[in-house]
């Protein structure tokens, strides 16, 4: 995925996410909301406040937005340092007006909950931090500093201490708590964006490179037949031009350039992926296609098949090439010296399993792999091993995203190995990858999906 990309999905290019327009009409639901419990304290409940400076308080959120209409465009993209001074304009005016109207005795002091958990969700640490800290600065103030509620009569409108002391704590708790958690779950909503992009990504390139071996393929093909006439012909020219030294070289070239033509459109048609024939292969030939790019990086890559004379006849499709690749990959990375791929089937279901000599999983992240952007520190060994590797667990996410997209189920485990002292044979004690698939989903030739046989379409001219 390019860098540009990756902004877009990080968190940190989440903070340019909000247009002003959505500022702007979430302020006028706001003020209308303050408005009407203004008029109803006034005139329902002849409640006596400062209505002079509380609705001065909604004017100015008024012009505010006024200015920000007829100044800025309504789909300008708001920075973090204007998406920050939104929220701290919206979270001051709002206590100020909850300490002209009781402070925490008013019921809407809970609302202060609302700037928080936005900057949250869109802002930085660092932003939410300040902010948190301000709303209950505020709060814990307006504990104790407050215009009362007054009736016509005067009579001061007022909870008991014990509860509005509950009513900060509870006001400080939600805080917290929505911030945190609006927080983690934007994170995580943010990531898994992120990896189904790099995903999609993948299954894209591997498409076209699909697509694009097609027509090699159907190109091969098609000029096979006039190449053997211009071949043909050219052999017969020779023939009838022995008299003619000149021109027989010529049909010499001829015929030699077209020799070169048809070994050039050999070896590009080998290839071919989307050619009727090569839609469906045998299941280990699925599987060393897969694991082909990496067999000569010095690790030793053992296929051990099931009956391999009766190999099923499955699905060449890109999502699958390209989750075991990912899944071999990882294997080969981490081996030692060796890994294992091993394949059994059943009239019900296909199954492959991967393993290596390495190290295995980290036990107290085994629950979590195939999760995007699983870190954890690496050591020294690490490092080496694989270099410029960044253990972020996206090719594992990748892979398990598109192979249960073809209807696999993927477990992963740690082996426990056949090694003994004296035993110099590399053991199976290090990760294991088991990828089963109920067959009907992936048989080219009895399932559901089974691939019909047919002539190849016709190159346009």
């Amino acid at each position: 995925m390019s860098d540009f990309s990756s902004e877009l999905l990080s968190v940190g290019g989440r903070r340019n996410w909000i247009r002003l327009r959505t500022i702007i009409l979430v302020r006028w639901i706001a003020i209308f909301g303050q408005v009407v419990a203004l008029v109803i304290a006034q005139f329902t409940f002849d409640l006596e406040l400062e209505f002079g400076l509380c609705y001065l308080a909604v004017g100015i959120s008024v012009i505010g937005n006024l200015i920000a209409m007829f100044v800025f465009p309504e789909n300008k993209l708001l920075s973090e340092t204007e998406n920050s001074f939104m929220i701290l304009f919206d979270l001051l005016q709002l206590c100020f007006l909850l300490f002209l109207t009781g402070g925490l005795n008013n019921p809407f002091s809970v609302l202060v909950v609302g700037p928080v958990t936005i900057s949250a969700s869109v802002l930085s640490v660092r932003s939410t931090v300040i902010i948190a800290s301000l709303a209950i600065a505020l709060v814990t103030i307006m504990l104790e500093y407050y215009m009362p509620l007054r009736t016509q009569q005067y009579f001061v409108l007022r909870i008991p201490d014990v509860f509005l002391f509950g009513n900060w704590a509870a006001i400080v708790i939600a805080i917290l708590f929505s911030s945190v958690y609006s927080r983690r779950v934007v994170s995580e909503m943010s990531s898994m964006s992120e990896a189904l992009a790099a995903t999609h990504m993948a299954l894209a390139r591997e498409q076209k490179l699909t697509d694009l071996g097609g027509v090699v393929a159907a190109a091969a093909h098609e000029l096979g037949t006039p190449l053997a006439t211009i071949k043909l012909t050219s052999a017969e020219l020779m023939e009838e031009l022995d008299d003619h030294p000149e021109l027989r070289e010529d049909a010499a070239l001829i015929r030699e350039q077209a020799d070169r033509c048809r070994d050039i459109l050999r070896s590009m048609g080998r290839a071919g992926k989307d050619d009727l024939h090569l839609r469906k292969a045998p299941l280990s030939t699925v599987i060393e296609e897969a694991a082909d790019p990496h067999l000569g990086r010095g690790k030793d890559v053992l296929f051990e098949h099931h009956d391999l004379e009766n190999a099923p006849m499955v699905l060449r499709r890109p999502e699958i090439i390209h989750g075991l690749r990912n899944l071999v990959q990882n294997a080969v990375d981490f081996a030692s010296t060796t890994v294992w791929v091993e394949t059994e089937w059943t009239d019900y279901t296909i199954s492959i399993r991967i393993m290596d000599d390495g190290r295995g999983y980290p036990p107290h992240l085994i629950g979590r792999i195939g999760d995007p952007f699983v870190r954890r520190r690496r050591s020294e060994r690490d490092r080496a091993q694989r270099p410029g590797y960044e253990g972020m667990g996206l090719g594992l996410f990748i892979a398990k995203t598109l192979l249960e997209r073809s209807g696999a189920e993927l477990s992963f485990a740690n082996g426990s190995g056949d090694f003994t002292p004296n035993s110099d044979e590399p053991s199976r004690s290090g990760a294991i990858v088991e990828v089963v698939w109920p067959r009907h989903l992936i048989d080219a030739v009895y399932g559901e999906h089974a691939v019909e046989m047919g002539q190849n379409p016709v190159i346009s001219q």
